[in-house]
Parts: C-alpha cells; structure tokens; sequence
C-alpha cells in the first residue's frame, strides 16, 4: 500500500520541472486550466510519492520521478505506468498501478494498494503483525 499527504499549495517555484516529465506538465496545466481549486502540481507529487511507496517494497530499488508516469483523472483517480522494469508482485510483473485522491481541508490525499491477487496469485505481504482492533474500528468500547 502506498499513502501519502500533501499541504494543498502549489509546490515551490522550479519544483515540478524536476519531478514531472513533459507530459506530466502538460496535463498540470490542462486540468489547472479546467479548475483552480486543487493545486494539480502538489496532487502529481504527492501520486508520484504514493507510487514509490509501493515500488520500493516490491523492487528493493530506488525509482526515480521519471520512473513512472501519472496520469490523474479530475474525479479522483489515477494510474502510474511504469517506464523501468516494473516490480514483481506474486512472480508476476506489475506494469501499472492504479490508486485514488482526494482534495479536502487544506489537504491532498493519494493512496494505492495492490489487488489482493496478480494474475490469479495472492500477493503476499510482508509485514505479518495484525493490525490492531482500534486500528480497524472494531474495538469494542
């Protein structure tokens, strides 16, 4: 699973040059041209930061920003495409990774998580510790 949080406010000047490839600029601006009320650059950051968070796990490598390609969909989706040898997952390669966002209260939220199955194989986690009940809700009060 990867899950990140951003401060909604457009990423310091000379930022996304640096951590968005050309088309990934182009759809900031289109998609800032249709709405100003998300800051679209912090929201491809922050796409970008939840990708590698599933990455590294999986691969045991960095990934840099031009690593993966975003695409970010105005209602709350995104997909990443990965432009490296994607990661392996049950035996099997993950080429793309789909997660969602939300803008709310001064925050831009990302989260991906794997399907429970690849290509008809469970995929295995590797943190083996049971969650806790409150952690789930279901804490009796």
């Amino acid at each position: 699973m990867g899950i990140d949080a951003e401060e909604s406010a457009p990423l310091p000047e000379g930022v996304l040059d640096l951590v968005a490839l050309p088309p990934e600029r182009d759809l900031v601006e289109r998609l800032g041209a249709q709405s100003d009320a998300v800051a679209w650059d912090r929201l491809l950051f922050s796409c970008k930061e939840a990708v590698y968070k599933v990455w590294f796990p999986l691969a045991q490598r960095m990934l840099g920003f031009d690593g993966a390609r975003i695409d970010i969909d105005s209602r709350g989706f995104f997909s990443a495409w990965f432009l490296v040898p994607p990661p392996r997952a049950a035996g099997a390669p993950v080429p793309r990774l789909t997660g969602r966002w939300l803008h709310r209260d001064g925050l831009i939220l990302t989260a991906i998580a794997l399907p429970l199955s690849v290509s008809g194989s469970p995929v295995r986690a590797t943190h083996t510790r049971a969650p806790s009940r409150a952690l789930l809700g279901t804490e009796k009060r």
